[in-house]
């Protein structure tokens, strides 16, 4: 099986006019992959999933495997509060050639633990590829709990957790309840060191749209047991962590790679730019870093 590890970004879906820039998407894929960052998202939440059309989301996915080339493993966003919308959208991309699905709870009708295994047990049954569950009770109302875990660890087929709870203790009670095999990844720049540290083995990051390079030395420390290269990496890359949740993500990114000459800090609406005292957190860190001058 592919082995999901190390800076994995959570990319951004640049706009232009309105439309998805596809050449300056192309173009962040191939300097992440050449700045040694290990696995990509799109069109997950950083990617703006919520505002793209199918058409649309079928479409970046379809650019990103493109550009990546089976160089590094590509994970699909692919979650829905309606199951069989999920599905359908998980089946689509599939056919693209995702390494694997990224699978969000069920937001805003707040499933039981119940529905959830009900949720993901049709997932599963409906697709041939690896389930990564995305447990961001932040935005969606609902945690996915650590029995909830443990019963859906022995589908073949669900490997995984972004974690995006912030709760560092989650992680050694999921080793024990899941397996060490199941693979835990960090949903959380600011903690990703430590997540590591309890036994993850990676992030699903936004900073890493910023600093691909930073945050692939630091997984690649962390996966190498040497915690004091990466506590030195972490507190580099602190400011800019902060900085760039001081707004609704992803905001705060899509500003500071306009400030880089990446992309547009177009966004769509409900979603408005960062507000001014966000944008001088924002560029303040990218001086710090040497990101711009």
């Amino acid at each position: 099986m592919t082995q999901f590890k190390g800076s994995i970004t959570a990319l951004v879906t640049p706009f232009k006019n309105g439309s998805v820039d596809e050449r300056a998407f192309q173009e962040l894929v191939e300097r992440q992959i050449a700045a040694g960052t290990h696995g990509l998202v799109p069109v997950g939440t950083t990617g703006e999933s919520a505002t793209l059309t199918d058409e649309e989301h079928e479409r970046v996915i379809s650019l990103c495997v493109e550009v990546a080339g089976g160089r590094v493993p590509v994970i699909g966003g692919a979650g829905s509060n309606e199951t069989a919308y999920a599905i359908d959208m998980a089946q689509r991309i599939q056919k693209i050639g995702v390494d694997a699905i990224l699978a969000v709870t069920g937001y805003y009708n707040r499933p039981s633990q119940a529905g959830l295994i009900a949720h993901y047990t049709a997932l599963h049954d409906a697709t041939d590829i690896p389930i990564i569950i995305y447990n961001v009770p932040g935005r969606t109302a609902v945690n996915v709990s650590n029995e909830t875990f443990a019963k859906l660890s022995k589908f073949p087929r669900i490997i995984g957790v972004k974690d995006a709870t912030g709760d560092l203790a989650r992680v050694a009670m999921q080793r024990r309840m899941c397996g060490e095999d199941f693979i835990q990844l960090s949903g959380e720049d600011m903690t990703a060191a430590g997540f590591n540290a309890m036994g993850g083995v990676g992030c699903i990051s936004v900073t890493s749209n910023v600093a691909p390079d930073l945050c692939a030395k630091l997984q690649n420390a962390c996966l190498d047991d040497d915690y004091v290269t990466a506590r030195a990496l972490q507190d580099r890359l602190a400011p800019l962590h902060e900085a760039l949740f001081t707004d609704t993500n992803p905001s705060p990114v899509k500003y500071a790679l306009s400030l880089m000459g990446l992309c547009s800090e177009e966004l769509r609406l409900p979603l408005v730019p960062p507000h001014d005292a966000s944008k001088a957190k924002v560029r303040a860190a990218l001086e710090e870093l040497g990101l711009i001058g």
